[in-house]
């Protein structure tokens, strides 16, 4: 496996004997330039000058993260808002309490070789992404937005190692792709790529967020909120200088690229900034906007249980004096 994870101790579970500042953390990916800032915090011990033993974990995707930490296997992680919302309305109890992505990282990539200059030219082409990525699932939103058919492109499934791969060889003509490695593609395509965003075009659900066990939240706001103002911190440092995060990310991190995570940071720092992150506090939710993913999710993923969507999500443990930089 390409990358090497974090220290053994990353792998512990605290059993419920353990100290309520006990958490475990579990990431929604195998960590890298968005993860650095916990890292970071943590090396420099400011977890634990807030009495808080954090174990990272590195995690397999947000689905699972957002089960974990509703079950209360983990007590905290990262998860992609939209699905945490799908998780909590299957019973996964979660509450995110700060946004990481203020806007999404969802975006499409093609050649424009192959004769596509915009989502116009996507009839009758194919697209290659894993069978339940997110832009898959909610490709008819984005047919709508754009005014195709959502019939009109094939999908073929295509692992997400293998999409620069399938791009490049002509076996798939547009991929999906988070923005993170927007860098990468531009250095193996230079002015032949093609991308569009889907927060340009006005799809914009919240990305990765930390989420808490809502159990754990009732009988722990006091951890949850150090935790919670740690971490904010630590993103504002690494939003000022990288450098330091990165070198904790890089410590503690096997197999990564050193200019590829900062190129990935640059990137991460755009998904950060909106106008409720820059204007009431680094990693706030806009209350309109979370309806407006509740009722995305219920359209396009389904909601099993409805619920409140104001019940899933807080600012109250955010420290408003630190705030994203425009």
């Amino acid at each position: 496996m390409k990358h090497l994870l974090y220290l053994a101790a990353a792998a512990v579970l605290f059993p419920g004997a353990a100290s309520a500042k006990d958490i475990n953390f579990i990431l929604n990916w195998v960590p890298t330039a968005d993860h650095a800032p916990y890292f970071y915090a943590k090396e420099l011990g400011w977890y634990e000058d807030a009495g808080i033993t954090l174990a990272i974990e590195p995690g397999s995707g947000s689905g699972a993260a957002a089960q974990r930490v509703g079950a209360g296997r983990s007590q905290m992680g990262v998860a992609d808002m939209a699905t945490s919302l799908v998780a909590k309305s299957k019973g996964a109890d979660t509450v995110a309490v700060m946004t990481v992505y203020a806007n999404s990282p969802q975006g499409f990539y093609w050649l424009k070789s192959n004769g596509i200059s915009g989502p116009e030219d996507f009839a009758g082409r194919t697209i290659g992404n894993p069978p339940a990525d997110a832009s898959r699932v909610m490709w008819p939103m984005f047919a709508e937005v754009v005014g195709l058919d959502p019939d009109s492109v094939s999908f073929v499934n295509v692992s997400p190692q293998a999409k620069l791969a399938s791009l490049k060889s002509g076996a798939i003509d547009i991929t999906s792709d988070f923005y993170n490695e927007h860098d990468l593609k531009l250095r193996e395509f230079g002015d032949d790529l093609g991308f569009v965003a889907w927060r340009d075009i006005g799809i914009n659900p919240y990305g990765n967020s930390v989420i808490v066990n809502a159990d754990y939240l009732e009988e722990n706001r006091e951890t949850v909120e150090d935790f919670t103002k740690v971490t904010q911190r630590a993103f504002k440092s690494c939003v000022e200088d990288f450098e330091p995060c990165l070198d904790s990310l890089m410590n503690n991190v096997s197999g990564l690229e050193r200019d590829n995570q900062r190129d990935q940071w640059n990137r991460i720092k755009e998904l950060m900034t909106d106008p409720t992150t820059t204007s009431v506090a680094l990693g706030a939710f806009d209350p309109a906007r979370m309806q407006e993913d509740y009722e995305m999710v219920e359209t396009y993923f389904g909601i099993e249980s409805p619920f409140d969507v104001t019940s899933v999500y807080t600012n109250d443990f955010l420290d408003e004096t630190v705030k994203m930089t425009d």
